[in-house]
C-alpha cells in the first residue's frame, strides 16, 4: 500500500513532567498528518459535516521523548461508500512506537453517513495499492 509520511519533532508543550510525549498528543499529531496527506481533498460539500472519526484504537509500544524526531506513516486499510479506515504508525530511527488505527465516517449536515464526494474517495483508493 502506499504510505504518506508526516515529519514532526516532539517538543516541551507535548511532553509530560518526565519528558515523555503525553498519550494525548498521539491523537492529535495524528490528525495532522491526514489533514497533510489529504491537503484541499479533505473538504467536505458544503452544507455537510464531513469526515468525523468513528472508531479509534492506539497501541503504545515504545515512548517518544522532548525533541524526538520521528515520522507518522499513514496508510488506507479500507475504502467504503461512506467510511475510510487507515493504520497510523509513528516510526523514529526505523523503530515502531506507537501503532492508531481508526475509521472516519462521512456525515452530511444532519450527521447522518452518506456517499462520499468522489474526491475523497478518489483521494483514498488512490491511496490503495
Amino acid at each position: 500500500m502506499k504510505k504518506h509520511t508526516f515529519k514532526f519533532s516532539v517538543a516541551y508543550a507535548d511532553t509530560d513532567a518526565g519528558g515523555i510525549m503525553y498519550h494525548g498528543r498521539y491523537i492529535e499529531i495524528a490528525e495532522r498528518a491526514r489533514m497533510n496527506w489529504l491537503g484541499k481533498n479533505a473538504r467536505p460539500v458544503p452544507g455537510d459535516v464531513g469526515l468525523v472519526i468513528r472508531n479509534l484504537s492506539i497501541q503504545y509500544i515504545r515512548p517518544l521523548f522532548l525533541a524526538d524526531d520521528f515520522v507518522v506513516e499513514t496508510v488506507v486499510t479500507a475504502v467504503g461508500a461512506a467510511s475510510v479506515s487507515v493504520e497510523q504508525k509513528f516510526v523514529k530511527n526505523g523503530e515502531i512506537c506507537a501503532i492508531l488505527s481508526g475509521t472516519a465516517a462521512y456525515l452530511n449536515g444532519a450527521g447522518r453517513p452518506v456517499r462520499m464526494p468522489g474526491v475523497l474517495v478518489d483521494a483514498f483508493t488512490n491511496s490503495v495499492k
